[in-house]
């Protein structure tokens, strides 16, 4: 059974193409709760040499590993952009009161703006490799009407390096339960160590700028 979901998602991947990708990780990357994993591992695995060697190649399904994950970052972008206009436009209070209908709950919503107001621009990079906050950073960043330069570019930074990691997993494991489901939680436990460690890192050297300008004072 479990075999079969994975071909028929992979097979939706495949029929969708490239702007598949954009329309479900723009999903991914807005309030609704649709896992990354489901696009971009099998859009890796329809880039590896290992599909078109396969029985179940279908010519004209398969695709280029670099595109795939350009198309995942878009998506994500979108998303996040989406999340942002939607913060600017709703306000915090109406965001609160018709969130549950974007699926947006308050604690979820809560734990976006606490992390945003702590780490700013760097929360935007970081949270983009956090599951669930991913989702909800984009709208206190829109909320606090954040240059969209630096948006977009810390957006596209973090959502980079998590589309990347989960498109090489599906070149690299294939249609292989076991590896996906092994790869996918190291990925997750090795973003989140990544992440503490960039913010612990960004807290000494904001600490020490700090202290400076006090001493320069």
């Amino acid at each position: 059974m479990l075999h079969e979901a994975v071909n028929w998602v992979v097979g939706i991947v495949g029929q969708w193409g490239y702007p598949g990708i954009v329309i479900m990780m723009f999903l991914e990357s807005s309030c609704f709760p649709f896992p990354s994993e489901v696009v971009m591992i099998p859009a890796g695995y329809l880039a590896s040499p290992a599909y078109r060697a396969s029985v179940n190649y279908i010519p004209g399904h398969e695709m280029n590993f670099w595109l795939a994950i350009f198309m995942g970052i878009l998506g994500s972008w979108l998303g996040a952009l989406f999340n942002y206009y939607l913060a600017l436009w709703l306000g915090r209070p109406l965001l609160l009161k018709w969130g549950k209908y974007f699926f947006i709950s308050e604690k979820n919503f809560e734990k976006g703006e606490t992390f945003f107001r702590k780490h700013g621009e760097i929360g935007t990079f970081t949270a983009r490799l956090v599951p669930v906050i991913r989702q909800y950073i984009s709208l206190p960043a829109g909320l606090a009407r954040m240059n969209m330069f630096r948006f977009l570019l810390w957006t596209g930074l973090g959502a980079g390096i998590w589309v990347a990691i989960l498109t090489a997993i599906g070149y690299v494991a294939g249609q292989n339960k076991e590896l996906i489901e092994k790869y996918s939680k190291s990925a997750v436990a090795w973003a989140l160590i990544a992440v503490a460690a960039i913010i612990a890192v960004y807290v000494v050297i904001h600490k020490r700028r700090k202290a400076r300008a006090m001493q320069n004072t």
